[in-house]
């Protein structure tokens, strides 16, 4: 056979497999178009049946209208029963959901107990133990009011939503049960939850058994409906809002995306394989797990108002589409649900990225939070139990570390201070605003020839940024603060409220935080030290002065008063300890007269200074700009 024989095959080959591929994907939709019409139809109908049983039995609940639909007779036209309305095709389905006798079922173990409603066969209380809520009660992620659903939709020739319907348990042990919707005597849906021996999770396995009878063949997903109203756990709820959002993790990623209820909350489509979903608080998160990926879905929230009567944070929501994949007789799905504090190390553990819920930051901040400062924290409260004090333990640590930099930015700043004096000679020699270039030139002389960099003070700065930055994303999602006291302070995690308005105060809030305030101070004391240290008078940098000495302190206040105690602890803590060395730098390490005299002497000389290639360019350029101007005005 020749080359053009083998090509020609292969054309007709794939002609072929592209029209049996496109037959195929049309049929499929024609399938699915009739199927959503016959939902759409199932829907309508069964509203009209509720409505028929509410306006007929207004007194009934909706346990009772499910039980009246199955069993009773409607006539529409007068509302006297006439006629035997079973909604459901399968009889077995029709009396689980006229059942009404729900029971809940119990799997405990050290760390959690999770109650299992035969309603729906879903999670129905969620008590985390050793942990109790701001008001020193119970923790329920989950509690007695119902305040999750758990809805699994399924076409069995028909729509069924789970919720209907009243499963039968089948087997139960302290640690697993089985319940069971029964299609009819040798077909079900089976769902057993596994409660972990000494975790925070338990495996929830669908088991569908027979039901390749009841699901059509088109059928290739059914979809997790999943909402919950998230309780309020924590003192402070600007804070706690803040920090809660609705997490998920494409399978193919390692990041997660986030939904942030910082404002208010919000929608996102999922498009891609998605390996779990988590509706994550500021200390605990509840996360669903699918152990063969959602394959699409739309996940969401939104937040309560803080007066909301049920103390609800907010409400998430989640629809979820998994893929049946190969139907068979016997076939099961697997998924996992995570009822677990945000505690960096238990997080971590489950190698499933669960850890990136702590907003710990980017790469570099992310970094320094995940191998230094949380390890150094940890191995501290191994031999201290006061958090406070490791608070301050830690800050000497990092201030020891960075004081290089602090040395260096305060010795740039001397170097400026003490050639003060010469630059006054230098203004005074050029006093008017035409040779402002002049006087320019003439002072970058000056600090080149005394060997002063303008940016010495503020790249040691630059370098602390980072650091600085990770305390400040470390203290509001520390989990060890938690309900730590300290001082006058009942929790690190919140704020300390030492006086309660019993109003609200735009941008400050509702109390007086003492640590938030004592920052504010120390913050104040050191900016104006720094500004008399400098001879930076009001006359001379009346903006710089103020924003410094007074509105960046008054701003930090606010900022901090409602965040963590501990965060503003450390704050305060940081500014008491720079003033420190700063006053030790001046006392006993750097002489600014012996200073003086040494920039004098080479300012002075007469040798050129080594000049950067930065500086070079500079000076290129300057001199072009120069002989721009001349010839502009010729």
């Amino acid at each position: 056979m020749d080359k053009k024989s083998i090509i020609g095959f292969a054309l007709i080959g794939l002609i072929l497999f592209a029209f049996s591929w496109y037959n195929t994907r049309q049929y499929n939709k024609r399938q699915a178009a009739q199927l959503e019409e016959s939902r759409i139809r199932d829907s309508i109908d069964r509203e009209e049946a509720l409505k028929a049983a509410a306006e007929a039995y207004p007194d009934a609940d909706s346990v009772e209208l499910a039980r009246i639909l199955a069993q009773s007779d409607f006539d529409a036209a007068d509302d006297s029963a006439s006629a035997d309305i079973s909604f459901y095709k399968s009889d077995f389905l029709n009396a689980a959901a006229a059942d009404s006798s729900e029971s809940i079922v119990y799997l405990e173990n050290d760390k959690i107990k999770v109650g299992i409603s035969t309603r729906g066969a879903q999670v129905a209380e969620v008590l985390i133990k050793d942990y109790y809520k701001y008001d020193s009660t119970a923790l329920y992620l989950v509690d007695t009011r119902r305040n999750s659903t758990f809805d699994i939709e399924l076409d069995a020739g028909q729509y069924i939503n789970t919720m209907d319907f009243n499963y039968r348990v089948v087997s139960t042990t302290g640690h697993s049960v089985a319940m069971r919707l029964y299609f009819d005597e040798d077909s079900y849906v089976e769902n057993l939850y596994t409660l972990s021996s000494d975790d925070f999770f338990v495996d929830m396995d669908l088991h569908f058994v027979g039901m390749d009878e009841y699901i059509p063949r088109s059928a290739y997903a059914f979809t997790i409906s999943w909402a919950w109203d998230v309780p309020r756990l924590e003192k402070g709820y600007d804070n706690e809002k803040n920090y809660s959002s609705v997490d998920f993790r494409y399978a193919d990623n390692e990041n997660i995306k986030e939904i942030s209820m910082r404002k208010d909350g919000g929608s996102e489509s999922l498009a891609g394989q998605v390996q779990w979903v988590a509706f994550k608080q500021q200390f605990f998160s509840s996360i669903l797990v699918a152990k063969d990926n959602f394959t699409s879905g739309d996940v969401g929230g939104h937040t309560y108002a803080e007066s909301n009567p049920d103390r609800y944070l907010m409400h998430d929501a989640a629809v979820l589409n998994v893929e049946y994949g190969d139907k068979s007789a016997d076939f099961s799905k697997n998924f996992q649900f995570f009822f677990v504090p945000n505690h960096y190390p238990v997080l971590k553990s489950y190698d499933m990225k669960f850890d990136k819920l702590i907003p710990l930051g980017g790469w570099l901040v992310g970094s320094i939070n995940k191998f230094i400062l949380i390890p150094v924290f940890n191995w501290l409260h191994k031999s201290i139990s006061s958090y406070g004090l490791i608070i301050l333990i830690l800050t000497i640590m990092l201030k020891l570390v960075i004081s290089p930099f602090t040395y260096k930015s305060y010795a740039s700043s001397a170097k400026m201070r003490v050639l003060k004096p010469e630059v006054e000679k230098i203004n005074a020699r050029y006093p008017k605003e035409a040779d402002a270039m002049k006087r320019q030139q003439a002072t970058m002389d000056l600090y080149k020839k005394a060997g002063v960099s303008t940016l010495g003070g503020c790249l040691p700065l630059l370098f602390q940024f980072p650091l600085l930055y990770a305390m400040f994303r470390f203290f509001p999602a520390s989990f060890e603060l938690r309900q730590q006291p300290f001082l006058w302070a009942e929790d690190l995690s919140c704020y300390d409220s030492i006086l309660d308005f019993g109003f609200r105060l735009p941008l400050y809030g509702d109390h007086i935080s003492l640590f938030a305030l004592l920052m504010g101070i120390s913050m104040w004391a050191y900016s104006k030290m720094t500004f008399d240290s400098n001879n930076a008078t009001s006359q001379q940098m009346p903006g710089m002065k103020l924003m410094s000495v007074w509105a960046m302190p008054i701003f930090m206040t606010c900022l901090c008063n409602n965040f963590s105690a501990g965060l503003s602890y450390y704050y305060l803590l940081s500014n008491l300890i720079t003033v420190g060395q700063n006053f030790a730098i001046r006392k006993w390490f750097i002489d600014e007269d012996k200073l003086y005299a040494q920039l004098k002497q080479k300012a002075d000389s007469k040798e050129a200074p080594k000049k950067s290639k930065f500086q070079q360019r500079l000076e290129e350029a300057y001199k072009i700009q120069q002989q721009q101007q001349k010839s502009q005005r010729k």
